[in-house]
């Protein structure tokens, strides 16, 4: 099977769902290197190796050192990257955003109030004194607002939380900051400061019920910018 430019990793990892199906590659064996799957495909390195990434980042592949990579996990299903990454395209609309963020972040707050520990608790802190020293400046202030909701992500202990809400951080970086610029910090900080202090009281029913009312209040912050500008 020889690769067509256009697509590439695409069809590379098309070409492993093959292998899978047929049989050619099992579960736990040695799959080719990237010379080698690079020679037999007609295509660059580089390529084999952004695929493998990929299939190393969901879990199909597993690398190990000194040994080579392996497949560890033959189910196929759900490898399309077009259709299931979340791109910066899904991310442009920031009504959706918060939406997506208010279904998750306040059940990670619940979650992350049992499994806090001392270094969790001093990187909030620290977040928090940075989003305060960051008044006025939209780029400093959001950048600790989105470390301090990472950390409680992190703390939550489900990876799959963690990913998902990272994932969309970085893809709405500028328009958290536009946002920061529209409604100011005033919010940001209060709630932050709630948040903080219920998860130290491992209160995890409030700090659930802070993160929900704190991005509904942003909702409706944003909404009624726009409804003004609007008029």
């Amino acid at each position: 099977m020889i690769i067509k430019n256009e697509r590439v990793t695409n069809q590379i990892l098309a070409y492993v769902k093959e292998q899978i199906a047929s049989g050619e590659w099992v579960l736990g064996q040695k799959v080719p290197s990237e010379n080698q799957l690079a020679a037999e495909l007609g295509i660059s390195r580089a390529s084999v190796r952004s695929a493998y990434q990929y299939l190393t980042g969901v879990g199909v592949l597993k690398s190990r050192q000194g040994s080579g990579t392996f497949l560890v996990d033959s189910q196929a299903d759900g490898w399309d990257i077009a259709q299931n990454r979340i791109t910066s395209e899904d991310c442009q609309d920031i009504h959706k955003v918060l939406e997506f963020r208010r279904i998750l972040e306040p059940e990670a707050c619940r979650m992350a109030a049992e499994h806090c520990t001392p270094e969790i608790f001093a990187e909030l802190e620290r977040c928090l004194k940075q989003m305060e020293r960051g008044r006025g400046n939209p780029v400093k202030f959001v950048r600790a607002d989105i470390e301090f909701h990472e950390a409680i992500s992190r703390a939550s202990g489900n990876s799959l939380l963690e990913k998902s809400l990272h994932k969309v951080f970085a893809e709405t970086r500028n328009n958290h900051e536009q946002m920061n610029c529209l409604i100011g910090d005033y919010n940001g900080i209060l709630y932050h400061t709630i948040i903080l202090e219920a998860l130290r009281k491992g209160d995890g029913q409030e700090a659930h019920d802070k993160m929900r009312e704190h991005l509904e209040v942003t909702m409706r912050q944003v909404l009624a910018y726009e409804e003004k500008e609007a008029r």
